[in-house]
């Protein structure tokens, strides 16, 4: 079994010839410490799943593994994300970089998360000196980071300017072409991801046509600049019905996960069917830096929509739950879209949110712009009798905006709920501004330390699609409508 090593941050340094070097070297220093405990990890996690004889294990043994799956694929992807930033033909800003090593903390924390859920008590020897090295990166990039100028990063390569909001088969022919008939060139839309190159230059295009694809889809970290378009929110669905109660993580349990940079998706619908009894159960994942969601639909009931890392943009969407079913550690933000939350099981409270920022100095949060917060029509008539609440803090840090949107009057008073009692209420940073409605009122809102009623735009912008997200550089490369500020 791989151990960690002790050495410190200095040490390194001076191992390395760096001690008193520029800030070039010291980043360089601190990315490869980082590199150093991501490999240690990886290689932690490969011997503990060499030690296990999955077909003669019991059932719960068996969802250890299913964990450890999770890890190896996780450490895979922060290996990956390492070796580009410490390559010599690579560049990139320093909010790319303060970006990718706020996922490469996500990634970590979900292993160690996922472990926890499953049992799987030995993970402790994974946390420390990983978790201090990624503490250290983030420190140095935090101080240093600026608004990104520049040319447009390379997420946003397409065949054609704004080609997800004009795309039609008429005008732009589709690389694959997903159909249940046999019409297209395959069936299933994993078949058709799997017919993917790796070393494509351009966007690939494939085009999904109406139907109910019954699968799970994984898009990988090689997989850049895919385009997933459909003929329709609930003409095009993809669905399935992993969950945790069945012995899934929560981040296998996703009926679509995509971690490919660059993903772009159109007029679809995600869907986990498992239901509420069945706890969590993820219809999409997502940890594609750059990535963007236009007039498509997310129907789950407990952690519908997983924003699990890296930036992303959804435009005109329908986010379908009932409890933490908008999580994730993305710096994300959505715009004008609808937020339906549905009926809970008895007894259960619904939370819209759960953020997951667990480092002061990750650049990650939600911020929900210009949306709309109401009852799905089955949960119009019950709505009174359960308690709804903006979200909560799933983690130390957790950062969630609500601006200029519109909240009906199913939104608690208090607005926010808690976690587990004092938790996160003097560390988080929750928000609004301008809302409208009759649940928009903050009169009677939580009195915690982290919790902010924002008088004025300039407290708001930090949230918004040009400074959150440095969205200017790379969304109207898609064509799709947004708006850069407050």
């Amino acid at each position: 079994m791989a151990t960690y090593a002790t050495t410190t941050t200095t040490t390194l340094f001076l191992l390395l010839g760096m001690a008193t070097t520029t800030l070039c070297l010291q980043e360089k220093g601190v990315l490869q410490m980082a590199q150093n405990h991501v490999s240690l990890a990886k290689n932690w996690v490969a011997n503990a799943l060499r030690l296990h004889g999955f077909e003669s294990l019991s059932l719960s043994d068996k969802t250890s593994v299913v964990a450890l799956r999770d890890c190896a694929k996780l450490y895979e992807e922060s290996e990956c994300r390492l070796s580009h930033m410490m390559s010599q033909n690579s560049s990139y800003t320093k909010e790319d970089a303060l970006t990718w090593i706020s996922a490469l903390m996500t990634n970590h924390r979900t292993c160690l998360d996922g472990l926890q859920e499953k049992g799987y008590v030995q993970a402790q020897i994974l946390d420390t000196n990983l978790t201090m090295s990624l503490k250290q990166a983030l420190i140095l990039y935090s101080k240093n980071k600026g608004i990104a100028k520049g040319p447009p990063p390379q997420g946003t390569i397409s065949k054609a300017s704004g080609i997800l909001e004009s795309w039609s088969e008429a005008s732009y022919e589709p690389d694959f072409t997903v159909a249940q008939d046999g019409s297209g060139t395959h069936r299933t839309i994993q078949a058709a991801v799997n017919a993917i190159g790796h070393d494509r230059p351009a966007r690939v295009i494939i085009h999904v046509k109406s139907g109910i694809y019954t699968e799970k889809v994984q898009i990988g970290q090689k997989l850049h600049n895919v385009m997933l378009v459909g003929d329709g929110i609930d003409k095009t669905i993809v669905t399935a019905n992993r969950n945790v109660a069945q012995g899934s993580t929560t981040m296998n349990s996703a009926t679509f996960d995509v971690s490919g940079d660059g993903f772009w998706a159109r007029d679809m619908t995600f869907e986990n069917s498992a239901g509420p009894e069945k706890h969590q159960a993820v219809a999409l994942k997502v940890s594609s830096d750059l990535s963007v969601f236009y007039r498509c639909s997310f129907k789950g009931y407990q952690d519908t929509l997983y924003v699990h890392s890296n930036r992303q943009f959804y435009r005109d969407c329908h986010i379908y739950g009932t409890i933490d079913f908008i999580f994730g550690d993305a710096a994300v933000v959505l715009q004008n879209c609808d937020i339906l939350v549905r009926k809970p099981m008895s007894q259960q409270a619904n939370f819209i949110t759960a953020q997951g920022r667990d480092d002061p100095n990750e650049n990650t949060g939600i911020a929900i712009q210009s949306c709309r917060v109401r009852a799905a029509s089955e949960f119009v008539a019950l709505k009174d009798s359960y308690k709804t609440f903006l979200g909560r803090p799933w983690k130390r840090y957790s950062r969630t905006l609500f601006l200029k949107s519109e909240l009906d009057g199913l939104i608690d008073p208090k607005g926010w709920g808690e976690w587990s009692g004092n938790f996160a209420v003097s560390t988080l940073f929750y928000g609004e501004y301008m809302n409208t409605g009759s649940g928009a009122s903050t009169e009677n809102r939580v009195t915690w330390p982290g919790f902010h009623v924002l008088r004025s735009a300039s407290e708001a912008s930090p949230f918004t699609v040009n400074q959150f997200l440095q969205g200017e550089r790379w969304i109207p490369a898609t064509g799709v409508p947004f708006s850069s500020g407050i």
